[in-house]
């Protein structure tokens, strides 16, 4: 089968490798017929290459149609249409039925110290083979892969992989109090699609980038926006709108931005020249992140107010303001999306036909499975428009 490999830092490559095949006996194999590329995919491209093999197969948001199921599969059918969530979870784990599928006991990581297996995401969280390929081996097929009805496009349920359910859940932990003002730290694909959540539960959203292109996307969605560089102090400008105290909540959507800032892209290219004995210590360790956002987020919540995290971080020296975090009073939450805690609320939503979240346009690009090399690099560059790419194996 084709699949997109990881052959080196910035350097993806689609290659025949190995069909993915059943392994336990309640596997199951779907052909993939969409597959997202996100955000988190560029941390792979080079900062956390050192947790990396030539040859890994990546990607973490497929839908596609089952092709062979294991002999202990019950209820899923070939043929049956499935999207299958990024966070590999068993569903009957004392984490899974708390409805934290993030810190699946039966896949976390214990050997790296972090949580359930992720498809397609370096030997950190299990070096499972990932979903830009032809096809793909899930596990927990009772349980994991989510049945959805034939009709509509790809496009209306693939992004439950992973966008929908991680929006939905920094919503969620953002906690906006009813008549309050969200303000969403970056308009790419997630806080995007944050906008939209918070949107149609009738928030006031703000939204912060500097992208023109997807700050008009939010801006046509009925958010108000705010570029970056046309504001001396992102804090006053936000506060001047908040009647002088600030966002009730922000989502920090950005997280672990490294490319755009050249005293980091340096430093992380001068870890890769590492082995990769001395570079994993030192990415996990060493406070590697661009965490403006974060501070940002710190810095324009009102006090009492709470910060949610869905953006991905890494490394651990990064200071934190404690005492403003202290003085203010706020709240954090944070954390992997729990997939299937919130499928089945979001489920209604993509089967309206109205299409309340946009999910059919929401995508900007839906390119062959040739075309991953380049949309790699145009996506890291923020180039050509492109906010979400869907790829067709």
């Amino acid at each position: 089968m084709k699949a997109v490999t990881w052959q080196g830092n910035r350097t993806m490559s689609v290659e025949e490798v190995p069909d993915a095949a059943i392994i336990d006996p309640t596997d199951a194999v779907i052909r993939v017929t969409s597959t997202g590329l996100c955000g988190s995919d560029l941390h792979l491209y080079e900062p956390l290459g050192a947790f990396m093999t030539p040859g890994d197969v990546v990607g973490h948001e497929p839908m596609g149609v089952v092709q062979e199921v294991g002999s202990q599969v019950r209820d899923l059918r070939v043929g049956d249409r499935v999207v299958v969530p990024f966070n590999i979870s068993c569903g009957s784990c004392w984490m899974c039925t708390r409805g934290l599928h993030s810190q699946c006991e039966t896949t976390q990581n214990r050997d790296q110290g972090t949580g359930a297996s992720l498809l397609g995401y370096s030997s950190l969280y299990g070096a499972v083979p990932g979903g830009q390929a032809e096809l793909l081996r899930v596990q927990f097929a009772d349980f994991l892969p989510i049945k959805v009805p034939e009709g509509p496009s790809d496009d209306r349920f693939v992004f439950l992989s992973d966008v929908i359910p991680t929006a939905w859940q920094a919503v969620r932990y953002a906690d906006v109090p009813a008549g309050g003002t969200l303000l969403v730290m970056g308009a790419g694909p997630i806080g995007d699609m944050v906008a939209r959540i918070a949107l149609l539960d009738g928030n006031r959203v703000i939204v912060a980038d500097r992208v023109p292109e997807r700050l008009a996307r939010v801006r046509a969605m009925g958010a108000e926006t705010i570029d970056i560089d046309a504001v001396d102090d992102l804090g006053a400008e936000v506060r001047d709108r908040t009647a002088g105290r600030g966002a009730d909540s922000v989502i920090d959507a950005v997280g672990m931005e490294a490319h755009g800032n050249p005293v980091l892209e340096k430093a992380i290219k001068m870890v890769g020249l590492l082995p990769d004995a001395l570079a994993k210590p030192l990415m996990l360790s060493v406070g590697f992140d661009r965490v403006a956002a974060l501070h940002a987020s710190i810095e324009c919540v009102r006090r009492g107010g709470t910060v949610s995290i869905s953006g991905v971080y890494g490394g651990a020296t990064e200071p934190m303001p404690m005492m403003q975090m202290f003085d203010k009073q706020i709240q954090l939450r944070m954390g992997q999306a729990n997939v299937r805690r919130w499928s089945d609320d979001i489920m209604p939503l993509l089967l309206d036909d109205s299409d309340p979240l946009g999910t059919e346009t929401f995508a900007t690009h839906r390119l062959p499975l040739a075309d991953a090399p380049a949309a790699y690099a145009s996506f890291r560059d923020k180039a050509d428009g492109m906010i979400k790419v869907v790829f067709e194996p």
